[in-house]
């Protein structure tokens, strides 16, 4: 799999300053006390679980913050999946500086091999269907683009990244919608069009009444919010093609399969960034 270049990310530097100041603060008073500043050391960063790896990089990218004396070298690139026990980065270079760099490090790498991992478990389901796994804006607040990076490692799609790079118009857009009758999505897709030509433009609907209104208008994708297997089935038949479907909402694990067997072009699912556990990590010094 081809992956952005998630280090030359310009906010992962402003990320990293940010996590650093808030565990270092005015200095590491433990390791000041009990390791001499002379000392130096080399270790590896191991996955003490089976798991799809993301985040290498970044974790390289606070060691060096901390020092450029460290040497880092990945072991599993970000994509790869690890074995409990597999050695996925090695480093070497001043013992006090990897102890301040430790815990930030892992902390990034832990929720990203989690979210790259629940991915893998949901891409793993459909992947011969070639229905993709997309991510939502349910992320963590200034993290987002590492967190839907690693989305990516784990074989999913990103959906849009923000408010300004696609039109997606929901239940309380349309709530607080003047320009027609909310009936006629028709009209709202075409408004959409007009005023943002430049974006791609997609319209959540709850019914087949007001999917085949969404459809008179021509939007790029229509999102099937909540309907059941059956329901979304006959919505690809009236659809022929004509856009794009997203299914969305009540999508777990048990029933991923039901949905992507009905033809959607894709789901997407909240719990990929908003209900993952960390992957368990660990730091250890090396002979």
């Amino acid at each position: 799999m081809r992956l952005p270049d998630i280090a030359s990310n310009p906010r992962l530097a402003a990320a990293i300053r940010l996590a650093l100041d808030e565990d270092v603060g005015t200095g590491d008073a433990t390791t000041e006390t009990f390791v001499p500043a002379e000392t130096m050391a080399k270790g590896e960063i191991i996955a003490r679980e089976e798991c799809r790896v993301a985040g290498v990089p970044v974790a390289g990218a606070v060691m060096r913050a901390v020092s450029p004396d460290i040497a880092f070298e990945t072991v599993l690139p970000d994509g790869s999946d690890a074995t409990a026990g597999a050695v996925v980065a090695r480093f070497s270079g001043p013992a006090r500086a990897i102890l301040v760099a430790e815990r930030t490090a892992l902390n990034f790498m832990q929720r990203m091999c989690g979210i790259a991992t629940m991915t893998r478990s949901f891409t793993r389901i459909v992947e011969d269907l070639g229905t993709l796994i997309l991510d939502t804006r349910k992320t963590t607040p200034g993290l987002r683009f590492l967190e839907k990076y690693s989305v990516l490692c784990g074989g999913g799609t990103n959906h849009r990244f923000g408010l300004y790079d696609r039109i997606l118009m929901k239940d309380n857009h349309r709530a607080l919608w003047r320009g027609a009758h909310e009936s006629r999505l028709d009209l709202a897709v075409l408004e959409a069009r007009k005023r943002h030509p430049e974006l791609m433009v997609e319209i959540e609907v709850e019914s087949l009444e007001e999917l085949q209104s969404a459809l008179l208008g021509g939007p790029d994708w229509i999102m099937l919010d909540n309907m059941d297997a059956p329901t979304m089935r006959k919505a690809v038949e009236i659809t022929a093609g004509r856009a794009k479907l997203e299914a969305s909402g009540g999508i777990t694990a048990r029933n991923l399969r039901e949905v992507a067997e009905t033809g959607v072009d894709a789901v997407s699912l909240g719990c990929l960034t908003h209900s993952v556990r960390s992957i368990d990590l660990s730091l250890e010094w090396g002979v």
